[in-house]
């Protein structure tokens, strides 16, 4: 057995010996660093367990000049966003056993200033920066002493690196999955134009359906608040105008439940006369919608994975990449927009081998003259 050292205290070496590997060969085991066999890094961790190792963290921040901790700074204070970002970005950070201090700045450029500076004071050893929306937002600086990455957050300097879900191609993803269920009659409900969010998910929307030989109904998107209300009156606008719709893709999930809503008071029945797609896949609204909704998840556990594995690399010394860079949505498939047998099957279209089932192309005027169901 590895003799421990002052009265029992298991050391580096008595590890390295059980093991049977080189000091050095721990201290890349037990940090997860550098390029080891599987098998060796079991045996080191396994050895560390046994005789109840534990690495003297503050003797490792003195050698290598590293305190292991990562600020996150947010706007983000309700952390609807912020929460599944750090989830992915703790994941990355946890092989290297990185601390992370969230610091919420609220939107405020005094506050957020405040907390550079503890930050640094604190010896940190990068930043990430993430919040509620994607807008522009001003750069912390090109002169920090340590690398900063944005995650769902987009520095207004070139020269910085942000990491964003692409809401174009998530919007393409919407109306594709609308067309392919028959639906061609789709409408966009969104938030605040000035959010660059809406604008390019309108974009997306508009795109794919062009490219399907479509339009929007209306030719425009219906533009208010991130909520259920603005989703419920954006849809009694959209019946009032007369024209036909069988498909309602929406901004996000809070505004996609009130859709649904809306639609049922209408006696609008859903999925069988409309199909909704919401944005987010947040699943307090997308389950709690009746029917449950199909939506677009933006990834975000993937993209804070993904910043904060960019970030141990510059930490590590290697070139930190600049500019823009979007990470890929994916499509939730939920009842609202699912094929009922009711209706008959349409020969699919040229290139596709799936057929469709054709919806019911009901005016918007008669069926809102329907009794409403209780």
């Amino acid at each position: 057995m590895p003799r421990k050292h002052r009265e029992g205290v298991a050391t580096m070496n008595d590890v390295a010996a059980l093991a049977g590997v080189s000091p050095g060969t721990v201290s890349k085991a037990l940090n997860g660093r550098g390029q080891l066999r599987a098998e060796t890094r079991r045996k080191v961790v396994l050895a560390a367990q046994e005789l109840g190792f534990h690495a003297n963290m503050l003797a490792r921040n003195l050698a290598e000049g590293r305190t292991y901790t990562v600020g996150v700074l947010t706007t983000d204070s309700f952390g609807r966003f912020t929460i599944p970002v750090m989830l992915g970005a703790e994941d990355a950070l946890g092989a290297g056993q990185i601390s992370v201090l969230l610091c919420d700045g609220r939107g405020d450029r005094i506050r957020e200033q405040h907390y550079v500076r503890t930050l640094l004071a604190r010896r940190v050893d990068g930043i990430i920066v993430t919040g509620r929306t994607t807008d522009p937002r001003p750069s912390l600086g090109r002169d920090l002493p340590i690398p900063t990455v944005y995650a769902r957050a987009r520095s207004d300097h070139p020269d910085d690196l942000s990491l964003l879900h692409d809401d174009q191609q998530g919007a393409g993803l919407a109306i594709r999955h609308l067309l392919t269920t028959g639906r061609s009659r789709i409408a966009h409900i969104t938030g605040p134009e000035r959010h660059l969010a809406a604008r390019d998910r309108a974009a997306g929307a508009k795109a794919a359906l062009a490219a399907a030989g479509h339009g929007l109904v209306l030719d425009e998107p219906l533009m208010g608040e991130w909520s259920e209300r603005w989703g419920r009156e954006a849809t009694s606008i959209l019946m009032r105008a007369g024209a036909e719709f069988d498909g309602i893709f929406c901004g996000s999930d809070q505004i996609a439940r009130g859709v649904a809503d809306a639609l049922r008071e209408a006696g609008r029945l859903v999925p069988e006369e409309v199909g909704i797609v919401g944005v987010d896949n947040w699943e307090v609204m997308a389950e709690g919608c009746r029917p449950p909704l199909t939506t677009i998840d933006l990834n975000l556990t993937d993209l804070g994975h993904t910043a904060a594995t960019k970030l141990l690399r510059a930490i590590e010394g290697h070139p930190l990449e600049c500019g823009v860079q979007l990470m890929p949505c994916r499509l939730v498939d939920r009842r609202s927009t699912e094929m009922t047998p009711d209706y008959p099957i349409q020969d699919p279209p040229d290139g596709e081998e799936t057929p469709r089932r054709a919806m019911p192309r009901v005016p918007v005027q008669a069926a809102a003259d329907r009794p409403r169901k209780r």
